[in-house]
């Protein structure tokens, strides 16, 4: 079971050769387990990429992110009144970016490591990383 971070989620669909070997062995594991969650902030945030100019996708966002649900392997997690809190209560040292937060407060949440090159949760003591 793991938690992916935006960055990887996006690369896992549309351009897996930028995904370390770790994280793609964590990938491949959890496809067989049928056990991969992101957290619904991500969807917001690949469509706030997208809408300003700062991802290209081959196919129309909502297509997009509707081919992913589609994908037995991925468990699209809401972001519920628990981790909306805990989001703002994590222990410091973590930077205030609140999606960042709650897909900490997810992996917290479901006792799960976090696949991500962002150095900055990869840092942060109080969840697991893959990368």
């Amino acid at each position: 079971m793991i938690v992916l971070d935006t960055h990887v989620w996006v690369w896992f669909v549309s351009n897996p050769e930028l995904l370390s070997k770790a994280a793609k062995k964590a990938i491949n594991v959890s496809i067989e387990q049928k056990a991969i969650f992101i957290s619904s902030i991500s969807a917001w945030e690949v469509a706030l990429l997208v809408a300003n100019s700062r991802l290209k996708l081959t196919i129309e966002v909502n297509d997009w992110i509707a081919k992913s649900e589609r994908l037995p392997f991925f468990q699209f997690v809401p972001v519920d009144n628990s981790v909306a809190v805990q989001s703002v209560n994590l222990p410091q040292p973590l930077h205030k970016d609140p999606a960042d937060r709650i897909i900490i407060a997810t992996a917290i949440t479901l006792a799960a490591p976090v696949v991500t090159k962002d150095e900055k949760l990869s840092d942060y003591p109080h969840v697991e990383t893959i990368w």
